[in-house]
């Protein structure tokens, strides 16, 4: 048996960072290991965090034991949960990485840590350039990069991202299913729930609201006529992580009032299944992307996408089969949304069935496992 801790975000923590690393928790105890999740007291300062409130309504996970230490902006809480865990000695400490704030914080810990010449650290980067680029990115992100001993990355551009920093041991693992928001609902059960018509045909954006998830360049193409014609819907599901007025007027100057759903308060767990089953599928029109976490929701749901091409997107979506692939341009991205129609929901089902097999907590762990054995303890 390994004694494992996961360092990132948990519960009461919300969104997909927390959910991951209690889902990947769960798979590590399932398999016979020790594991528990070392998580914040205080992960970003009020006047950073761009939604409404850090923290989820959700009851915490019953069988995930979870510390709630660190605090990111306060360098005695660094050293005091370096310390901590140096004594625990853990066989492996996992960390999550997906923004150069945090490179201070989680460099100096790992640093203590690897002060007990036992611990293997591996990181699961999530971003290492991150989307939106802020002073001391790359200062933050070299501090932290030299404390794990090896890495995984979920996508290409992430994984070629790391490469320009460090040629420590790396691997890609695609990014698992989330399969812990329950089962799949059928449509009309889905819409039912979200007083939707059952019988519109509804595309789905899901999650925050950024300007690199390209909404604009969605509500662009809704207003194509031959969008209208078709009367398709566009039901926008996340909250907004930014000012939502650059979007609602693009709504209101292009007449889309009555195409366009907005449902932009926090989404619980608890409701995730009804709005990924009550979509005919869901549209990620990104403008630059390393993975979602979106893509496996879909593939959970079995849900067709239609993704643009940019970073890992396509290589996650076969094109035309479960899902098309377009360009990060308007006029593209209607005419993926018409095919889609052209095709029909059902003729993805397959493929979709058969292409998430390839996504699974056990590979990511035995990949985490393999690393750190090649790993030199330093």
């Amino acid at each position: 048996m390994t004694k494992v801790v996961i360092i990132g975000p948990a519960h009461p923590l919300r969104g997909g960072l927390a959910t991951f690393n209690q889902r990947l928790a769960k798979q590590f105890m399932d398999e016979g290991h020790e594991c528990s999740i070392v998580s914040f007291s205080l992960q970003y300062p009020s006047f950073l965090f761009p939604g409404t409130t850090q923290y989820s309504s959700d009851p915490p996970p019953s069988d995930v034991t979870i510390h709630t230490l660190i605090n990111s902006v306060n360098p005695l809480s660094w050293l005091s949960v370096g310390n901590k865990l140096r004594k625990w000695k853990p066989d492996l400490i996992v960390v999550r990485y997906w923004l150069p704030f945090m490179g201070p914080a989680l460099g100096t810990i790992l640093r203590r840590v690897k002060k007990n010449k036992h611990t293997k650290i591996v990181c699961i980067a999530d971003n290492v350039i991150p989307h939106e680029k802020r002073i001391g990115d790359v200062s933050f992100t070299k501090y932290f990069l030299k404390a794990p001993h090896a890495f995984v990355t979920m996508s290409e551009k992430v994984w070629s991202d790391l490469r320009k920093f460090t040629d420590k041991p790396a691997q890609l693992v695609q990014h698992p299913l989330y399969d812990n928001f329950g089962e799949p609902v059928s449509k009309e059960e889905a819409r039912n729930f979200l007083e939707l018509n059952p019988s519109d045909k509804i595309i789905l954006f899901f999650g925050f609201i950024r300007q690199y998830k390209g909404l604009d360049l969605l509500l662009k193409a809704m207003a194509d006529e031959r969008i209208r014609k078709k009367n398709i819907k566009l039901l926008v599901a996340g909250e907004f992580y930014e000012d939502d007025k650059p979007y609602l007027q693009l709504i209101k100057e292009n007449n889309l009032e009555q195409q366009v759903i907005l449902k932009t308060n926090f989404i619980p767990d608890s409701e995730v299944k009804y709005y990924l089953c009550s979509g005919d599928c869901v549209i990620q029109p990104y403008k630059n992307a390393t993975q979602s976490g979106v893509t496996p929701l879909a593939y959970h749901f079995e849900k067709p996408m239609v993704v643009t091409n940019v970073g890992g997107l396509p290589s996650l979506v076969p094109h035309e089969k479960v899902g098309l692939v377009c360009e990060p341009q308007p006029e593209s991205i209607a005419d993926a949304i018409l095919r889609f129609y052209q095709l029909g929901e059902q003729y993805f089902i397959p493929h979709l069935r058969s292409e998430k097999q390839k996504y699974s907590w056990s590979k990511l762990t035995k990949t985490i496992f393999n690393l750190a054995e090649q790993s030199s303890i330093s």
